[in-house]
């Protein structure tokens, strides 16, 4: 068994050299079969190997959120600028037509409100067969490292990823930050890599100090969570950073539904993530096509 306190430090991220042993265009999956790779081209672009995630699956534990008063108003505006929803089955189902045909990744936890001090407390809320009459591309699971309901979370993140594994379905391991947990890189490097060796196909996690190496350490693919609202032109220098640094993509909800222009701002995060643009290329973008 490891000794936490004997364990030396470590340092060795080689953060310039790419995963070895990769043919496959999403980090880690070459070894997935054909339905799982399948199912991760519709996430991650082929071309750009990256993706743009739209995330509006706050109203299972937060209720109604600015921005997102109507669904069915704003966000299928917002599909041709985007890659993958991720939200849940009730979002979904009442709210978005099926004709974008756009991937799914579907939130398959559930827990309590925001009223609770305690969210981390989570079930799996959404059986595989649900998953695979919504076609979703992979199922999202909110993971809770360190926090009280640590033990149970990860058990619905195992759970989840060995029914996607019968069936062909990538399971996304998302990093939960509650009110009382750890924003440090050392986190970061623990939480992610967790949820790789349990078996998580991607991992979508928080920009923090020295991104490079938590990208670096996980065998799998790292999406960037959009966080709290910012200024455009800081979420857009953002997006840059962790790109530049190794991210896979993006998940963003509130920086792009409650900017100025959300569907403007979609479209300036995808050039960064697909087109390689700078932060300011894109902010100029932005503002070019929020004025028409």
């Amino acid at each position: 068994m490891a000794d936490k306190d004997g364990n030396k430090l470590a340092k060795d991220y080689h953060e310039d050299i790419p995963q070895a042993n990769q043919t496959f265009h999403v980090k880690g999956n070459d070894h997935a079969d054909w339905g799982m790779k399948d199912r991760l081209s519709r996430i991650f672009n082929p071309e750009s190997g990256k993706t743009v995630m739209l995330a509006f699956d706050h109203g299972y534990i937060m209720g109604s959120t600015a921005g997102l008063e109507r669904l069915d108003l704003v966000v299928p505006k917002l599909a041709p600028a985007i890659d993958v929803y991720m939200a849940t089955r009730g979002a979904i189902r009442t709210c978005v037509p099926p004709t974008f045909n756009k991937a799914l990744a579907l939130r398959v936890t559930a827990g309590s409100s925001v009223l609770d001090d305690d969210m981390s407390h989570e079930v799996v809320g959404v059986n595989v067969e649900d998953a695979i009459r919504m076609n979703a591309a992979c199922m999202a699971v909110q993971t809770f490292i360190g926090a009280p309901g640590e033990k149970a979370s990860i058990d619905n993140l195992c759970k989840t990823i060995d029914a996607g594994n019968r069936y062909g379905i990538p399971t996304l391991g998302v990093v939960a930050v509650g009110k009382q947990m750890e924003r440090t890189t050392k986190f970061f490097l623990l939480a992610t890599r967790m949820l790789a060796e349990f078996g998580a196909n991607m991992v979508k996690t928080y920009y923090c100090e020295d991104f490079a190496k938590v990208i670096a350490a996980c065998p799998v693919p790292i999406v960037m969570a959009g966080g709290k609202k910012v200024p455009e032109n800081e979420a857009l220098e953002m997006v840059y950073r962790a790109i530049s640094e190794g991210a896979a993509g993006v998940d963003m909800g509130r920086n792009i539904f409650q900017a100025e222009d959300p569907l403007a701002m979609a479209k300036a995060v995808a050039k960064v993530v697909h087109e390689n643009a700078t932060a300011a290329h894109a902010y100029e973008y932005y503002l070019d096509i929020k004025e028409r």
